[in-house]
């Protein structure tokens, strides 16, 4: 993979208001009122892996809706794509790994040794189409760094129902709805992960150095899906 492909109330109203809070109980409302609330949640991106990269991320969420979110990366593998994904996991740590997780003592973290640490994808936040961890590893579809910069944002993105984020279900799926995913990141425990460093920096992403392929998909280079950078999404 080259660098290139890669929201005045009447008496009657308030009567109204009073007798649904009464009938759903207090626990519901509350949860109703959270839902409703609009979160400014932000990151300070770190680097992982010995990147050498930073940056920052504002996600603004309200409901199962990520209504505006921007990232700001830099010191990244020059003009070459980086997938970028929300993390999160019922049973994970939800936060950023370290080398504590590297099961294999090779130097370096892989994206699923990692998980225990930020949990698996449950937004990909790439520049077109669809947003959910289907899209994790369409690498076309993420933003090209210029010069080892970029800046990312975009609207509107929504929860979905994520298997494998490691909740009670049927089937063992461990499927999250998006209606609890999106309490746990408006709840600060999104953990948001930038991928893809140029490990012998000869500018691309390849399999020529002791990395080789990826544990995710032998068809792409560990330099393209390793985690480079990482935050936690929290409410400040």
């Amino acid at each position: 993979m080259n660098r290139k492909s890669v929201v005045a109330l009447g008496a009657s109203a308030v009567a109204l208001l009073a007798a649904t809070t009464l009938a759903v109980g207090p626990a519901q409302a509350h949860n109703s009122q959270s839902e409703e609330k609009t979160v400014t949640l932000t990151a300070k991106l770190r680097q992982l892996n010995g990147s050498g990269a930073s940056g920052t991320a504002t996600a603004v969420v309200r409901g199962e809706t990520i209504k505006h979110i921007e990232v700001h990366a830099r010191g990244l593998t020059p003009d070459a794509p980086h997938a970028q994904h929300i993390h999160y996991g019922e049973q994970a740590m939800n936060e950023c790994p370290t080398l504590k997780l590297d099961a294999n003592n090779d130097g370096r973290l892989n994206t699923v040794e990692g998980i225990p640490a930020y949990g698996p994808v449950v937004v990909s936040l790439n520049t077109t189409g669809d947003t959910t961890p289907a899209s994790f590893l369409d690498v076309t579809r993420f933003p090209v760094s210029k010069d080892g910069r970029y800046n990312y944002s975009r609207n509107n993105i929504a929860f979905t129902d994520v298997a494998g984020t490691g909740y009670p279900g049927a089937g063992g799926t461990g499927t999250g709805t998006a209606k609890q995913i999106a309490e746990a990141v408006r709840n600060g425990e999104g953990v948001l992960v930038i991928h893809g460093l140029d490990y012998d920096e000869n500018g691309r992403y390849n399999f020529s150095n002791p990395e080789g392929a990826s544990e995710l998909d032998p068809s792409l280079p560990a330099e393209a899906t390793d985690p480079a950078v990482c935050g936690v999404l929290k409410e400040r």
